[in-house]
């Protein structure tokens, strides 16, 4: 359950309004790096939260805290609209004054969609993306991408401070700085109270990492090509961070071969010239290939077999749909 009190966690001021820099606000709004993001990442870890009740509070407390970040950057984008530089004053006194502030380089969503206010969207316009929630349901997981989110969320908020003069904006991205300073240490924190990165690597650490190839498991690939010298560093050599091996460097080689698929289905229209080129190399290939080619016993589908098989679940599902067949429905009267 939320509580809400009606004034902003932080004072919101702007002495002087400018349309472009509500443009720029927006990406800490709705933008990957923004507090929409952090906020539904932090919430929905905590309503997933499965471990020790300490943890879902503390991502509680902290997501509910983002909320009122929310308000504080939706509130500065609308007042940073309220006003426009003197350019577009003198300009806004010849013409329509919300054309005006458009043309000034304000966002024009803000007043198509939003009537002069914030918008759920970022810099460029992009709406915000639900994707870029992360909730894994794995603490460590998540608690190095939340110390991730608020680095870079760090990083943006320094940008907005460095590209404004307005005292007010100065001073409330000062604070969110200070928050995002100790949220992305809290988030660490945690990390080592569960015994540090040594007990925690690799993560899931509760996977049986015999099952994996572990001659890959430390080791560092080079793509490079022959004569261009690997780049060297804490990873190439040494101790592995989970004490498990020894760091090496190996060039990457091919080990598998080179893929071959069954030729286009029927049902997949694609062009005859393709069909029968595809037919054509699954017969150059040999015997091994056959079972590719006719859809035999080689474990493959050819063409023949998969389009075969997709008819049959296509009719298979409409059947169903429309009541004839099934395994318990009977089938309707024509």
């Amino acid at each position: 359950m939320f509580y809400h009190d009606k004034r902003t966690q932080y004072p919101v001021r702007v002495e002087n309004p400018n349309p472009v820099y509500a443009k720029m606000l927006q990406q800490a709004l709705g933008g990957v790096e923004g507090e929409i993001r952090v906020m539904l990442q932090y919430l929905f870890q905590s309503f997933n939260s499965r471990g020790p009740s300490k943890y879902r509070d503390l991502l509680l407390e902290t997501g509910t805290e983002e909320i009122g970040h929310v308000e504080m950057f939706a509130t500065a984008i609308a007042l940073n609209l309220e006003g426009s530089p003197a350019a577009v004053q003198e300009d806004a006194a010849r013409r329509n004054p919300l054309v005006a502030a458009v043309m000034g380089g304000m966002s024009p969503r803000q007043y198509l969609s939003g009537g002069m206010g914030a918008v759920c969207q970022d810099s460029e316009g992009n709406p915000f993306n639900g994707s870029w929630v992360v909730s894994s349901g794995n603490i460590a997981a998540d608690m190095l991408s939340n110390a991730s989110a608020e680095a870079t969320g760090i990083a943006l908020a320094c940008r907005l401070y460095e590209m404004t003069d307005d005292p007010g904006m100065k001073d409330m991205l000062s604070y969110l700085i200070a928050r995002d300073v100790m949220h992305q240490q809290q988030w660490l924190a945690v990390i080592e109270e569960l015994g540090g990165l040594h007990q925690q690597l690799p993560i899931p650490n509760s996977f049986d990492h015999s099952k994996e190839k572990t001659e890959f498991s430390h080791t560092f690939f080079s793509t490079a090509v022959d004569g261009i010298d690997p780049p060297q560093g804490r990873w190439s050599s040494g101790p592995s961070l989970d004490g498990k091996a020894e760091f090496r460097t190996m060039r990457l080689r091919a080990m598998g071969e080179e893929p071959q698929l069954a030729p286009p289905i029927p049902q997949a229209f694609a062009q005859m010239e393709e069909m029968r080129g595809g037919q054509e190399r699954v017969a150059a290939m040999g015997t091994s290939s056959q079972g590719m080619a006719a859809g035999g016993s080689g474990g493959t589908l050819g063409s023949e077999g998969i389009g075969t098989r997709i008819t049959d679940s296509l009719k298979t599902m409409a059947n169903e749909v429309t009541g004839r067949g099934g395994s318990g429905g009977g089938s309707k009267a024509e």
